[in-house]
């Protein structure tokens, strides 16, 4: 479906950086909630001078990297990646050196919940890969780990999942209660991904007001394409609601893996449109989610999507969209 009374540019990135001498000045967001410790999270409107398209920095928000099942790197019982085939550091680099990306958030895979290879990248490139590391919730003694959990070279924080019954259930019976308050001590972000449960994320914005959240893939996964007519439009919706919480950001990755349409993916347009003007520059992302969709588009094409076909956004906007703000919001220098 596409979007009413959006006219899409077709001019390259290269010719679309504004004037010398502009400046772009961002609209303020107006937060439903006044929180003290929101405005420490929530960046403010500043006059911005858009950074020329050419030397924009585009950082991925999500990657995930994975090395083949063997005794010294085992998957769990069952596990099933999203490729036959690994997904590794020598495959990805060229992929993105090809598609212009500077700097890859890796989220280690639900095969295990070891992050050592994707520390090894973050050890061996420190200027193209960062880590949103998994940790064992159902485990309270994983409490102990969080305090130094940044020490580990390359580590930005945490991404917890919520996506089977049995994980679902840890929101409501107390599993991961210990988490929250602990992240938020520890000065963690935490990307999460609870299709179904994100308006429980409500109360812990509320009561954990310096926690760091981002919401995954727009609060969708890939099976939102079954049921998409009623659940990705209530997916939104409750993602859109806790926009009022200056700590919540969202991933805008669900796009390609969701939509239906060919590239440019314009059945996907009012769904990004209305996130961005929720959210607004500073706390969306881009991010590809690349291996969960990876016959869909090329890396190339999931950049320029962004930086060509949606014209809602502004150069400025796009600077923040595409890297500057998941680098300020994750605090990776």
């Amino acid at each position: 479906m596409a979007c009413p009374g959006y006219s899409l540019p077709t001019t390259k990135r290269r010719q679309r950086a504004a004037p010398a001498g502009r400046t772009i000045i961002l609209t303020r967001r107006k937060f439903g909630t006044t929180l003290v410790a929101g405005a420490a999270l929530a960046t403010s409107a500043q006059q911005v001078r858009p950074q020329p398209a050419g030397k924009r920095t585009i950082v991925d928000a999500q990657v995930h990297f994975w090395k083949a099942n063997s005794p010294d790197w085992a998957w769990d019982p069952g596990a099933k990646p999203q490729l036959p085939e690994p997904f590794t550091i020598e495959r990805a680099l060229p992929m993105m050196d090809e598609a212009g990306v500077d700097r890859v958030v890796i989220v280690p895979p639900g095969l295990n919940d070891r992050n050592d290879y994707a520390l090894e990248a973050a050890k061996r490139y420190p200027n193209r890969f960062g880590v949103m590391g998994r940790i064992p919730l159902q485990d309270p003694k994983s409490a102990a780990l969080l305090p130094a959990w940044k020490q580990q070279p390359g580590m930005l924080g945490v991404r917890v999942t919520f996506n089977t019954p049995p994980t679902r259930a840890w929101l409501s019976d107390g599993t991961a209660d210990w988490f929250w308050p602990a992240a938020e001590q520890a000065g963690l972000a935490v990307m999460f991904l609870a299709v179904g449960e994100v308006p429980r994320f409500a109360r812990i914005a509320e009561r954990h007001p310096q926690l760091t959240l981002i919401i995954d893939h727009m609060g969708l996964n890939s099976s939102s394409r079954t049921n998409r007519i009623t659940e990705i439009p209530s997916a939104i919706d409750q993602a859109i609601a806790l926009s009022k919480y200056p700590n919540v950001s969202v991933k805008l990755s669900g796009a390609v893996g969701n939509s239906l349409e060919p590239y440019p993916f314009r059945d996907m347009t009012v769904y990004l449109h209305r996130l961005f003007d929720a959210y607004g520059p500073q706390r969306c992302y881009w991010g590809t989610d690349i291996t969960n969709s990876f016959a869909s588009a090329s890396y190339g094409q999931r950049v320029t999507h962004f930086t060509e076909e949606l014209s809602f956004l502004s150069e400025s906007d796009k600077d923040w969209v595409m890297g500057r703000a998941i680098l300020a919001r994750l605090k990776w220098a």
